[in-house]
């Protein structure tokens, strides 16, 4: 089980005010100090760039064509650039406070303690192979028992229990009642990244469904699985028709068909095939009364599909995907095995990833959401985040705030009263910089030492007992959804805020020494990205209160889609592999993030110089920087194996895109390289997508 609340990842004026108040408004642009930046002598890789290559031909490129061909994927990554350097570092960080809260006895119950306790127990491999099968013994001998579906459901509704299911369940909240948590029911339950893997006949689908098949074999194998191959065929086969019974992604990221509430009574009748009662009884909820159905056809589908298929596969079934879930606490067998094909096959990834990194990963996980998150960042701001970064960005966010509105109130094709309530959603939204106010309570979770299997069960239960107590309460609008230690951002539209945590408030997103010009280019268009959530094709559902419902004017909405779909239309002619184009309409909310946050950060910079012209830096003016900044945020390499895993199951584009797809949409990048009607970038003013 876990959290499923709604969030989008990376990531007052009055109505119709006027231009000069909004600029009024703004805080001047934020200067460096005088300190040294940590790129360069104004914030950017000027040597990583490559001068031959025309901005207006590839400005991805331009900006760090050299760099991309000096550098070399690291062998245990699948891909490499600014995200994961400054997530690299982040863990780096996260070893070295663990180490120091580890070289001496810490106070018993303390979240120090219970840190380094988890953290060394997942190191002890000596410990994890001498044990064997033996702490896994209990589960497995569960699954092996199994007899009816009523044994079934308690299975997937036991938060003790490690792995997937056709459909899952957890706490999230009401898409038309921010103050009140709901249990979210989602499709799942595949092996593969997404159902293309299993339903298309590409030659690259089809490799991984019979490696995958073997692996399957392997991995039942190592456990002593009576008949794996049979079994190991069956697995395939019922995931194949789980995969017929999935929405495709760009259907189930609607918000508006995602929402379908059902009391428990209503949530029977619905999706009658599966035992509501065991499984709920089992997750300690049996007593809710408020459920969103998420994808309702194909959760009656998938439980129709349990209860004809027999109990014998879904015994083979479970066993496999609680092995593949909890193979880094096995032995090195199942470890490796499950590299093989997770990482080799799937990914690219030449070798596994340092033992140490994955064990700061199993404490907080890649976005913060492991249940000790929270705790490892309340050691980890303290050494590596200040008050006066917060400051300083808080600035920027108010000027990128400003901006919008300053927009908004401009928009030529939002009637009054649609911009009316756009503009309540700019005023209100809630900002959320480095970490929480309060910090998580972590004295109930009992971590020991030498234990990583009972410390990984024991958080995970301790987590859902956390979550489901809730459900009687009014949301806490606090809480964070992100541990400070991630290197990332997102909006939640049903709380209308946008978070960044600590991590990401570092070189070359953010640096206080940074020329302004660079720092709005990188953060500013990160936090404008954010922003730009709240009017994305789906953000915008949801007013300045986080309540889903039709706010806008009926002809705003057409000419809002008209700009939505031809900025699909770009994406969806990208093609970064031979045959695979991006998915236009399932990225189209991060694109429009993107192309928001950029258009407005970019206002901001200029609004936030007071009309004073900034100086030229080497050769490049600041609106050259702007743009440059821009650009090395999203400076990375990717292999291919991982690049069609993220093209086929991730809504963000690829990198390249992200940088490409975006300038050559906004008009002062134009001007501000000379770009003209013979650069491969060029669009003509007509075919521009101005949607902020």
């Amino acid at each position: 089980m876990k959290n499923l609340s709604r969030r989008v990842l990376i990531a007052g004026a009055a109505v119709g005010v006027a231009a000069a108040s909004i600029a009024f408004a703004l805080q001047s642009s934020v200067a460096a100090p005088g300190g040294k930046p940590e790129i360069g002598s104004w914030g950017f890789d000027l040597a990583g760039m490559d001068r031959s290559v025309k901005p207006g031909d590839d400005f991805f490129r331009y900006a760090g064509g050299t760099w991309m061909k000096n550098t070399q994927i690291p062998a245990e990554r699948t891909r490499w650039g600014s995200f994961d350097m400054l997530a690299a570092q982040s863990e780096q960080d996260v070893k070295d406070l663990v180490q120091q809260v580890s070289s001496h006895a810490q106070a018993p119950g303390s979240i120090e303690q219970k840190v380094a306790d988890f953290y060394s127990s997942y190191m002890d491999t000596k410990g994890i192979e001498a044990a064997g099968l033996k702490p896994f013994q209990g589960d497995l001998s569960r699954i092996a028992g199994l007899k009816t579906m009523d044994d079934v459901a308690a299975l997937i509704g036991d938060p003790a229990f490690a792995g997937d299911a056709p459909f899952l369940w957890g706490v999230g909240l009401d898409d038309k009642n921010p103050d009140r948590y709901s249990i979210d029911i989602v499709q799942s339950g595949l092996g593969l990244p997404d159902r293309d893997y299993y339903l298309k006949d590409d030659p690259k689908f089809v490799e991984a469904r019979t490696k995958y098949r073997a692996y399957v074999e392997q991995m039942l194998k190592l456990a002593n699985y009576p008949d794996a191959a049979k079994a190991a065929d069956a697995i395939v086969a019922v995931e194949h028709k789980i995969a017929e019974a999935h929405w495709p992604n760009e259907k189930r990221r609607d918000v508006e068909l995602a929402y379908n509430p059902r009391t428990l009574a209503e949530l029977k009748t619905s999706v009658p095939d599966f035992p509501w009662d065991a499984a709920l009884n089992s997750s300690g909820i049996s007593s809710q009364n408020f459920f969103l159905l998420r994808m309702p056809e194909p959760i009656a589908k998938l439980a129709a599909l349990m209860k004809a298929t027999p109990i014998e596969t879904w015994r083979a079934y479970f066993t496999f995907h609680y092995l593949n879930a909890q193979a880094d606490i096995m032995p090195v067998a199942f470890d490796d095995a499950a590299f093989e094909f997770n990482g080799r096959v799937l990914n690219g990834q030449e070798q596994k990833l340092e033992r140490w990194r994955r064990a700061v990963q199993a404490l907080s996980g890649r976005y913060g959401e492991r249940p000790l998150g929270q705790g490892v960042g309340e050691i980890y701001v303290k050494t590596h985040f200040t008050p006066e970064a917060k400051a300083q960005v808080r600035e920027i966010v108010d000027n990128l705030l400003a901006s919008y509105r300053d927009r908004i109130s401009k928009l030529a094709w939002m009637s009054p009263e649609t911009r009316k309530v756009a503009m309540r959603k700019a005023q209100t939204v809630r900002i959320k910089i480095g970490y929480p106010d309060e910090w998580r309570d972590y004295s109930a979770l009992e971590i020991k030492p030498g234990d990583a299997y009972g410390n990984r069960v024991r958080a995970a239960v301790w987590d859902w007992k956390r979550q489901a107590v809730r459900l009687a309460q009014k949301t806490d609008k606090s809480e964070w959804g992100m541990s400070p230690q991630t290197v990332n951002a997102y909006y939640n539209p049903t709380w209308n805020e946008i978070v960044f945590p600590a991590a990401i408030l570092q070189p070359p997103f953010f640096d206080p020494n940074a020329d302004p010009a660079i720092n709005y280019g990188g953060i500013g268009g990160v936090i404008g990205h954010e922003m730009g959530h709240g009017y994305d094709d789906q953000g915008a559902k949801s007013d300045e209160n986080g309540i889903l419902h039709v706010w806008w004017n009926k002809k705003d909405i057409e000419r809002f889609q008209v700009k939505v779909k031809a900025l699909a239309a770009q994406y969806s002619k990208f093609e970064p592999l031979p045959g695979l184009h991006v998915n236009g309409d399932f990225t189209s909310g991060e694109n429009i993030g993107d192309l928001g946050g950029v258009t407005v950060a970019h206002a901001a910079y200029l609004l936030s110089l007071k009309g004073k012209t900034p100086p030229v830096l080497d050769g490049f003016t600041g609106e050259q920087r702007f743009f440059l900044g821009w650009a090395q945020v999203w400076r990375s390499l990717q292999r291919d194996a991982s690049l069609r895993v993220q093209v086929t199951s991730n809504p963000h584009s690829p990198a390249e895109y992200r940088c490409n797809g975006v300038v050559r949409n906004v008009d002062a990048w134009y001007s501000a390289y000379d770009v003209t009607s013979g650069d491969k970038l060029y669009l003509a003013p007509q075919d521009r997508v101005h949607i902020w």
